[in-house]
């Protein structure tokens, strides 16, 4: 690209990311305010935190509530915010107290407040109708806000657009009876990627496609309209090349307004990369909203499509919810959505045996369906250093035996179960230290409860972990701990990080689910114990650190099982085959 051509691209991501800010500051400003001061470097986010808490010490406080809320400190938040509701609370601070409270996931305290808030009032119908959204009551929330205008007229104009699509409408392309395919080629379509988002999702796309290369294919991958902007990247290209794997971006110089129209600007940009390149095979991910896009282009191109069901992201909304919401509105249409896409696919990839016996319940012809579990490559695959050698490349103590985890930093990995069954095994091992490698919304609360129960001093948080130097930290550990809390979500979704862990030559300690006891075998390669329970955790960490035969021999097993079985050089075949299976089956008679 031209000189000139980057700084129209890099103006154009801007004004993207500056409408994409004003957008969620009007329409819901604290939940912007929450994720913009998570997303600051932590000493700035610190300082900021540490500044407001000392200026502002009102229970009915809205920067003091967000404050505590941003530092980890959800108890003392939720705490003031009661207080606040029992007290007398102006009603107009009410109404956006109960937002603040929303955001945090403190729903009964949200009500209460709500309760003090003005009848009929534009402002407390909005706090009301967010309540209402963020328990999946998607009607309730309209009906909140009808008759109002100004925010609360555009808020209810969005939320219709999304629950239109909801509800099952569709974008549209105009159909090619014309198209001709390139034999070999696949695009994938995927909601993020490297280099921009480190997740396990981005980690296993990129293994999948660097396979499919060295397997004959030809792989492209898309990502979601609007991204990597829209996620704080403002300064992105309009293609990335990652170990030479080429990664298109839909950024048009503006995002059409709502859901709905969003979804067909996404299908017609996906339409026209689509003619550009001539895959063979469409191939996209969870969410449905990826599914109904690539649905749409395939039907109208004539080209098969493949549906990869990583995990039931209805059930992930659900995790951070109470449970009634798994009877909302919200949730039963997204399950709907989600099975409709599945069963409408030329074929179905899955992870897990638990999630294609989902699949199954939901319609989906079991023949259809492939299993392509999480597997590894690379660094992975070679052979393991020792434990020491690993510490000094982490630059961590060598001096020390270290176990923990290296993982997202949310709620449902249950690494506040960790922190507290670390600090039962503290006492009584004097030279073991917790390391938690990864970064995520749960870690300044992990961090104030390391130093409530007094093992600040020896719990090592890594933070984010560059992906060439993800091995390194695996093999530091004596221990790789996955302590996931027993969820829908967590029963049925299968993890990268324990196979990691595995062909790292390290026994797994992991809580008895489903989903993890098929990459966990009990005596076999690691522990399983009972979830959400830190004693048990720390009893069965406790007998591998001090049986180092014992964890030699299921370190051993666990590595041994990783590179027989599950490398994504052996999944590329399965990919291989199912493409060429699908693609002879839509091609017309000769």
């Amino acid at each position: 690209m031209t000189a000139a051509g980057t700084g129209v691209h890099v103006a154009r991501n801007l004004r993207l990311t500056v409408s994409t800010a004003l957008q969620h500051l009007t329409e819901d400003p604290t939940t912007f305010a929450l994720q913009t001061a998570r997303r600051l470097p932590r000493g700035l986010r610190d300082g900021a935190v540490a500044v407001v808490g000392r200026a502002v010490r009102r229970d009915d406080s809205v920067a003091g509530a967000v404050a505590r809320i941003v530092g980890g400190d959800s108890d003392a938040a939720a705490q003031a915010l009661e207080r606040a509701a029992a007290g007398g609370i102006a009603p107009r601070r009410a109404a956006r107290l109960a937002d603040v409270a929303t955001a945090a996931g403190a729903v009964d305290t949200a009500e209460a407040l709500l309760r003090r808030a003005p009848a009929g009032d534009p402002r407390a119908d909005i706090a009301r109708a967010r309540l209402a959204w963020h328990l999946g009551d998607m009607s309730g929330a309209l009906r909140c806000l009808e008759g109002h205008g100004g925010a609360a007229a555009r808020l209810r104009r969005r939320w219709e657009s999304e629950a239109r699509v909801f509800r099952g409408a569709v974008p549209r392309v105009d159909p090619r009876p014309d198209y001709r395919a390139e034999p070999g080629r696949v695009l994938h379509f995927v909601t993020n990627s490297l280099p921009h988002t480190g997740s396990g999702y981005a980690q296993r796309t990129h293994s999948i496609l660097v396979a499919l290369r060295a397997a004959g294919r030809a792989p492209l991958a898309v990502t979601r309209l609007g991204y990597p902007v829209q996620v704080g990247k403002p300064f992105a290209a309009a293609e990335d090349v990652v170990d030479g794997i080429r990664y298109l971006r839909l950024l048009p110089p503006r995002l059409d307004a709502g859901f709905e129209s969003g979804l067909q600007q996404q299908t017609a940009l996906l339409a026209a990369a689509v003619l550009e390149h001539r895959p063979a095979v469409l191939h996209t991910t969870t969410h449905f909203v990826n599914a109904v896009a690539v649905r749409a282009v395939a039907e109208a191109y004539g080209i098969p499509w493949v549906y990869e069901v990583r995990g039931q992201l209805a059930d992930t909304w659900a995790s951070t919810r109470p449970d009634a919401v798994r009877g909302s509105e919200r949730y039963r249409l997204f399950r709907e959505r989600e099975a409709e896409s599945a069963r409408a696919a030329d074929a179905v990839v899955t992870l897990g045996e638990a999630m294609r016996d989902q699949l199954v319940a939901q319609g989906v012809e079991a023949g259809r369906i492939v299993l392509c579990p999480n597997a590894v490559g690379e660094d992975f695959l070679k052979e393991p250093r020792g434990a020491a050698d690993a510490r000094k490349l982490a630059g961590l103590d060598a001096g020390h035996r270290y176990v923990g985890t290296v993982s997202s930093i949310v709620a449902y990995e249950g690494l506040d179960d960790l922190v507290a069954a670390f600090a039962l095994l503290a006492p009584r091992h004097a030279d073991l230290r917790l390391l938690l490698a990864g970064d995520g919304v749960a870690l300044p609360a992990l961090r104030r409860q390391a130093e409530r129960l007094g093992v600040a001093d020896r719990v090592v948080f890594a933070g984010r972990v560059p992906r060439e130097r993800a091995s390194i930290y695996h093999q530091a550990l004596e221990v790789f701990v996955v302590p996931r809390k027993d969820l829908d979500v967590t029963r049925s979704v299968t993890p990268l990080k324990p196979v990691e862990a595995a062909a790292s030559g390290r026994p797994v300690v992991a809580s008895d689910l489903p989903a993890l006891a098929e990459l966990v075998r009990d005596g076999e390669n690691g522990l399983l114990v009972a979830p959400g329970d830190p004693a048990a955790l720390a009893a069965g960490i406790e007998r591998l650190i001090s049986d180092s035969a014992l964890a030699r021999r299921l370190g051993a097993a666990g590595r041994a099982w990783a590179v027989a079985e599950r490398t994504w050089a052996a999944n590329a075949r399965k990919y291989s085959a199912l493409y060429d299976r699908i693609a002879a089956a839509k091609a017309p008679p000769r």
